[in-house]
């Protein structure tokens, strides 16, 4: 009987930790960023360094040019579109396994640009904004989960057309799937809108 208990409450534990680290266990409806007919198109990539000599160091987010904010944008979405598929694994930054921040950690790494490793974190960067004035490569914030009271879930913004947010991000039921703000359980999970860049 005692070990029956110690195996449940093992159970509820693992459960509880899988639904609060990032994103509940709602399936999300996989929804394919499609403005009209047109399926979305990786961009051309092109290199952007902070300064002249700056090799392979790390970008910080003050120093981004603003002529070369649009490229950024459109390569952190290319390098996350490419993780489409990737399970979900706690903690994970590899295509073996992520986490949401461990998506967004990695996509902004690819391109040596320096944010914060956890959801809450990330949430203190850059400036809030309204939905509506959202654009591709925003990151939307979450607290999902009931016992939840902090941040605890992010996605980046990848596609924005009438009446609807598309953001990928890193789902405990999914792994890496894109979805729509629409969502219901997206939609009341959502806290808010920051642009870091």
């Amino acid at each position: 009987m005692k070990r029956n208990r110690i195996l449940k409450q093992s159970g509820i534990l693992a459960l509880s930790l899988a639904l609060a680290s990032c994103g509940g266990s709602k399936r999300s409806i996989q929804t394919p960023a499609v403005i009209g007919s047109a399926a979305y198109e990786e961009p051309e990539r092109r290199e952007i360094k902070a300064a002249e000599d700056a090799g392979d160091e790390l970008i910080y987010l003050s120093e981004i040019k603003d002529e070369d904010e649009n490229q950024l944008r459109y390569n952190i979405i290319s390098n996350a579109r490419r993780f489409e598929g990737t399970p979900y694994k706690y903690g994970g930054t590899t295509s073996k396994g992520m986490d949401c921040s461990g998506l967004i950690y990695t996509v902004f790494l690819e391109e040596n640009i320096s944010i914060p490793r956890v959801s809450r974190a990330i949430a203190e960067e850059g400036k809030r904004i309204k939905t509506d004035e959202v654009i591709p490569g925003d990151l939307l914030f979450f607290i999902t989960g009931r016992r939840s009271k902090n941040i605890n879930h992010v996605g980046l913004v990848v596609d924005v057309l009438p009446g609807q947010i598309l953001f990928i991000h890193s789902s405990t039921s999914q792994g890496v799937i894109v979805s729509s703000l629409n969502e219901g359980y997206w939609n009341n999970a959502f806290v808010e809108a920051r642009r870091i860049m």
